[in-house]
């Protein structure tokens, strides 16, 4: 029997994600298409999107991205929009925190919309939330 001396299989020796440290070129919107957050994922490359005209809006990840571009809760990401279905669309592209940043910066996103955390995230004015914990006085802990 040969011994296995590869540090992995067809897909690592392809070079596997090798271009994800290279600046990419900023992708503006065009007609037909939208800015969305992404609010949860769904499972079956699909997700669930708040997009920036005020609707929410069910999501399929296109098959170039499904696998190898991870999409997450709270990611902006570029929807192509159906003339069919209003209320369903397809994600072309995932902006990097960096270039969400940016779109932010050029007026293309809301001043309101929170980027570079999850939905889930506290918020900063939510300072006290931290305190959820109970002190006992001594006289307590002696009842106890």
């Amino acid at each position: 029997m040969p011994k296995n001396k590869g540090k992995g299989g067809k897909n690592r020796k392809r070079g596997k994600n090798e271009a994800d440290d290279e600046k990419r070129e900023l992708v503006f919107k065009e007609d037909g298409q939208e800015y969305a957050q992404v609010l949860r994922m769904l499972g079956n490359g699909r997700c669930e999107a708040m997009c920036i005209d005020g609707s929410k809006r069910l999501c399929h990840i296109r098959g170039k991205m499904h696998k190898k571009v991870w999409i997450a809760a709270g990611d902006i990401i570029l929807l192509g929009l159906r003339d069919y279905q209003d209320d369903k669309a397809d994600v072309i592209f995932k902006y990097m925190p960096d270039e969400a940043r940016l779109l932010k910066a050029y007026g293309e996103l809301p001043e309101n919309i929170r980027l570079n955390e999850g939905i889930g995230g506290l918020d900063v004015e939510d300072e006290g939330a931290a305190d959820d914990y109970i002190e006992f006085e001594d006289e307590d802990i002696d009842k106890i």
